[in-house]
């Protein structure tokens, strides 16, 4: 797996969640077609009369999540930015995407504005697989972000975290180890150490 293929499951489902916050800091999601994937590299299209425009020329952020029929999540975080050229960018968009001439015929389809997200963060998550698996990535550049648990060497091996894990991704060691492909992020060894060793990555030491 690797962001390309990540992007590519994303253009497959097509019909993906796309979220932004709107001016009262509240959380808006709504689903928007991925029109394009090139080069690590997603790009769609709204109009310009849309909250979900406002929402984008203004701070810029956006999330993205979508599930295919294995099971498999990709979501992206990151910033989308307005492309230059808009009436060539529409154009090309159209003709990958054909149906959109049914939604906006003729030079209807200038109303909207084709946005790129090229620099953020991914995560691949694998439902259908036992254990899961996921994967983090870095779009554009970006630092690959954090997540999860880590177990430090005030661990005192006493195999609770590995007794309780729920997908067996905890192995003995000193200190004992989670093996991060397979975590779920639950919290619960988090939760079940005796001894507060183990912390969420990232913090500082």
């Amino acid at each position: 797996m690797d962001v390309q293929k990540c992007l590519e499951i994303l253009r497959e489902v097509k019909d993906v969640a796309f979220a932004t916050v709107d001016k009262n800091g509240m959380p808006q999601v709504r689903i928007i077609d991925v029109m394009l994937i090139e080069e690590g590299k997603l790009y769609f299209c709204t109009a310009r009369g849309k909250n979900f425009y406002q929402q984008l020329t203004g701070s810029g952020h956006v999330a993205v999540t979508g599930l295919n029929s294995d099971y498999q999540m990709i979501r992206l975080s990151g910033e989308a930015h307005r492309l230059p050229d808009q009436k060539k960018w529409i154009d090309r968009i159209f003709e990958e995407n054909p149906a959109m001439k049914d939604v906006y015929p003729g030079d209807s389809r200038y109303i909207l504005e084709p946005f790129c997200v090229d620099q953020g963060h991914l995560e691949f998550f694998d439902l259908g697989k036992s254990p899961i698996v996921r994967e983090s990535f870095a779009l554009g550049g970006c630092d690959i972000e954090l997540k999860g648990f880590e177990i430090t060497d005030a661990c005192i091996g006493c195999g609770m975290c590995e007794r309780n894990c729920p997908q067996q991704c905890i192995e003995s060691g000193e200190p004992f180890f989670i093996r991060q492909k397979h975590c779920l992020h639950c919290g619960l060894c988090f939760e079940k150490c005796p001894v507060q060793a183990i912390r969420k990555r990232g913090e500082e030491r």
